[in-house]
């Protein structure tokens, strides 16, 4: 990489070395799926030096899911691509306002390599589309991806693809002479049919609604959490038989895992020995250990005989406080495993006795499905999986649920990427000091995985309130401990 150096510097690449390599990473990337090391490498240490995130350069990686992560990047993505107006040149400058201009320029210089590393996330993300059958998930994050492309060319989500952008010559990004950032308003007309098309595209690829529309070919499925997931998401698009077909699959998934977690719900007894209630004077009950015992002074010697004149009974009513269980769960793209799973686990607790149980899903906007929790198949049948989280939304309807703090458990599931941090940890951290027993989870997954997000995680555990991550079994076995 040859250019010109960097002010002040000595064998370092020049702005524009470094920003000619994010570009030919870009098209590399565009033009072949196998990655370039050399290229891969020079990238990272570009984006690490000017402060960006190396996930960045992800591809696997939404624009929504950097966002979350790096807040901050938000207000840089929109406009984005927008052009700047040239400023007019002024002659006659003085040798301050010359050193001035200079130091500006190298500022310039250097915002230049990073909008060329953002605009390289949002091009390769969108243009780069995956090979082979789409999943209902991929088609779902690239919608997103096309949003922001959108939004960087100065247009709202879904405006160009809709074909809303106005006709040749039209720019919806304002004039854009010749600044900076070219002036793409001759390109925007193109660019709109083009997202269409690979939209189109995707859709085609995922082939599960003519599967789904032939009882046959539908019949051949195994359910599978990735197969519901599709299913989930797609269920809005789906009619007549491909929709029973649809609704059959995920019903023969959630009989399937409740009939699992229900054994595991069941393996331990819920509630502590109620000693106040006389036992019940039958067989079954029958303490044969404790009356020998009780009874040994009535041994006769010599007729080898034990004489018994009282029984004991073992005690087996159990304390059954009335208990309220508010389960919210993030159902964002990245949660879609413990929506399932904690949908279903919510309807077997909420068969219990005297286990009062509240279910409240959220991404930007919350929903209450207590109404249905009973039944898992018509309350995931409700659920929008995906979009954005906003847990303040979610706080709002659980909050006022907490009548009883000190018979009442929250158990709030997310990865707890969180727009507003500070505001919902508040809230958070106010309900465990009510007395509630507040539990955060990390995952609710038969694998186990979890992606917690790291300012929450250490804040929980100071507040003495872990998160837990693992196995479903986890969460089955606290819930029950808070039962007992």
């Amino acid at each position: 990489m040859t250019g010109q150096q960097s002010p002040g510097t000595t064998g370092e690449p020049s702005y524009d070395s470094r920003r000619q390599v994010v570009y030919w990473r870009l098209l590399a990337r565009l033009f072949d799926h196998e990655e370039q090391a050399a290229l891969e490498s020079a990238s990272l240490a570009v984006v690490e030096d000017i402060g960006l995130p190396p996930t960045l350069l992800d591809p696997q990686a939404s624009v929504d899911s950097v966002v979350q992560r790096h807040p901050e990047l938000a207000a840089e993505f929109d406009g984005l691509m927008v052009p700047e107006p040239e400023e007019d040149a002024d002659g006659g400058r003085t040798a301050g306002e010359a050193d001035a201009d200079a130091a500006a320029d190298t500022r310039d210089r250097a915002a230049e390599v990073r909008r060329a590393a953002l605009v390289s996330k949002v091009l390769l993300n969108v243009f780069h589309s995956p090979p082979g059958t789409v999943t209902a998930g991929q088609l779902s994050r690239w919608q997103s991806d096309a949003g922001w492309l959108e939004r960087a060319l100065g247009c709202g989500p879904g405006e160009l693809r809709g074909g809303r952008a106005g006709g040749p010559g039209a720019s919806p990004t304002g004039t854009g002479g010749g600044g900076r950032t070219p002036d793409l308003s001759r390109l925007i007309p193109e660019i709109g049919p083009a997202l269409g098309s690979i939209e189109a595209g995707l859709v085609k690829r995922m082939r599960l609604r003519e599967v789904l529309a032939d009882p046959q070919l539908a019949g051949q499925l195994t359910p599978s959490m990735s197969l519901i997931e599709q299913l989930l998401r797609d269920k809005d698009n789906l009619s007549g038989v491909a929709l029973a077909n649809a609704k059959a699959l995920i019903r023969r998934f959630v009989d399937e895992v409740a009939e699992v977690l229900r054994t595991q719900v069941e393996k331990s007894t819920v509630g502590a020995l109620d000693r106040s209630v006389p036992p019940k004077r039958v067989f079954r009950n029958l303490d044969l250990d404790r009356t020998i015992w009780k009874n040994l002074t009535n041994w006769d010697p010599e007729e080898e005989r034990l004489y018994v004149d009282r029984l004991f009974y073992r005690h087996t009513a159990r304390k059954t406080t009335p208990q309220r269980l508010i389960v919210v769960v993030d159902q964002s793209g990245s949660m879609v495993d413990s929506m399932v799973n904690c949908t279903i686990l919510a309807s077997i607790f909420a068969g219990l006795p005297k286990v009062d149980v509240h279910l409240i899903a959220y991404d930007t906007q919350a929903l209450d499905l207590t109404p249905w929790v009973h039944d898992p198949f018509e309350t995931l049948l409700r659920t929008n999986l995906g979009g954005g989280t906003d847990g303040t939304v979610a706080m709002a309807l659980a909050q006022p649920k907490i009548a009883e703090p000190r018979n009442t458990v929250v158990v709030w599931i997310s990865d707890f990427y969180e727009w507003q941090t500070e505001p919902l940890f508040e809230s958070m951290a106010a309900i465990h000091r009510s007395g509630a027993k507040f539990i955060p989870v990390g995952s609710v997954t038969s694998s186990g995985r979890a992606s917690v997000n790291p300012w929450f995680r250490e804040r929980f555990k100071d507040q003495g309130t872990p998160v837990l991550s693992g196995h479903i079994r986890k969460l089955v076995h606290e819930l029950k401990t808070f039962l007992t």
